[in-house]
């Protein structure tokens, strides 16, 4: 007897679905019902089931949710804002208390997943970490989050980093980070020495923000690939926006494609307002795994965000020009099954044996859902409604 059934629900391209839990896993789904009874049974009347969603790049120590509306000020160099970052952050409530508010915002859009990249360096030491790790503590089980030690400050040009970000990793950050190795650094090899040194020595994977324009930022990519053949590193390397692949002519993107998914580094992308941004068609078309996530939410940085990943599907769809049902699938993969692979959750999706844990909405497919974004959603996780996760 299974404990629970999930009858009269949709799968992403609005076919029939049935969904037996056995146990806080599927036990039985297609579009026929399961021969055996359920203790319980519930109808979700012809309702979309999406997998639960996963935000590949999020920043929870940064983020005023939780706090009072703080007007954005401006800042005219990347040193600038991270001064005027610093200035806004001493004045916040707590970072423990600002990460709850955003994860508790971000669960009850959906999401069940996170990668998230944490300030250390030299001048903050690992405070920042340590804050978001208790907040992570509090939602084990319900959302995973899986750490980064991000150098905002520089890892060359912020003496002392180095030290900080190895020290990271004992102290539960499990991805090791880095930033602009030309541009803010000046030294991109010195960087990547330490930042892949650390990775080799710790056993860890590798997500670089790479903002770099161009040639400057095409260099970048293509020695950050090299790196990872080097190492052997396939499938544990990513990097964060990579603004160059959206820059350059469409031949310099297939070339550095190609190397990309030789290599096996994937790409982070969260389709930014204001600037240009990879092809994601064309990078998945040569292979490259490209996933999404929110970057910032409601901080120094920018005041836009809210935490809700099928939002963000949408922009990146919005943005990318996609029409069609199977490019606004696209978009999905990017939030669900793509960000899952890069944190690597296992057991995660719509197959039996994974976890019963997914998102039901008013849609009449998965494309609809990321044209429309629906505010009516429910969250199942392990077969149970969860009452604190709704939208």
């Amino acid at each position: 007897m299974f404990d629970r059934l999930f009858t009269n629900a949709v799968d992403a391209r609005g076919n029939p679905l049935h969904l037996a839990i056995k146990n806080g896993r599927l036990a039985e789904i297609g579009p026929t019902l399961p021969s055996a009874p359920a203790k319980d049974t519930v109808d979700l009347k012809g309702r979309l089931v999406l997998p639960g969603f996963v935000d590949g790049h999020i920043h929870l120590d940064k983020s005023f949710v939780g706090d009072r509306w703080r007007p954005h000020v401006p800042a005219a160099s990347l040193r600038g804002r991270l001064a005027a970052e610093k200035r806004l952050l001493a004045k916040s409530r707590p970072i423990v208390e600002r990460a709850d508010a955003l994860i508790v915002q971000a669960a009850a859009f959906g999401t069940i997943a996170m990668r998230c990249h944490v300030d250390v360096d030299a001048t903050t030491g690992l405070s920042h970490l340590h804050a978001v790790a208790e907040a992570r503590a509090k939602w084990r089980g319900i959302v995973d989050i899986e750490l980064v030690a991000f150098p905002q400050a520089g890892v060359v040009s912020c003496p002392g980093t180095a030290d900080i970000l190895d020290a990271a990793m004992s102290e539960g950050a499990s991805v090791i980070g880095g930033i602009d190795p030309t541009t803010l650094d000046g030294d991109a090899e010195a960087q990547l020495d330490i930042v892949f040194g650390i990775a080799e020595k710790r056993g860890v994977k590798v997500d670089i923000h790479l903002h770099e324009p161009g040639q400057t930022g095409i260099a970048q990519l293509l020695r950050i690939a090299e790196r990872t053949r080097a190492l052997g590193l396939h499938g544990r390397v990513a990097v964060s926006h990579a603004y160059a692949l959206g820059e350059v002519p469409i031949e310099t993107v297939d070339r550095t494609a190609a190397a990309l998914a030789e290599a096996g580094v994937a790409i982070m992308t969260n389709a930014p307002g204001d600037r240009p941004f990879p092809p994601v068609l064309r990078l998945r078309s040569a292979g490259v795994r490209v996933f999404a996530g929110n970057d910032n939410i409601r901080d120094a940085w920018w005041p836009y965000g809210n935490g809700d990943m099928l939002q963000r599907a949408m922009l990146m769809g919005y943005r990318s020009g996609f029409y069609t049902d199977d490019d606004l699938l696209v978009a999905l993969d990017m939030i669900t099954t793509d960000g899952a692979a890069v944190i690597g959750r296992n057991d995660y999706g719509l197959a039996i044996g994974d976890e019963a844990t997914f998102v039901v909405l008013d849609a009449p497919n998965a494309a609809a859902a990321v044209a429309g974004v629906p505010n009516q959603r429910l969250v199942v996780r392990r077969g149970n409604f969860d009452s604190g996760a709704s939208a």
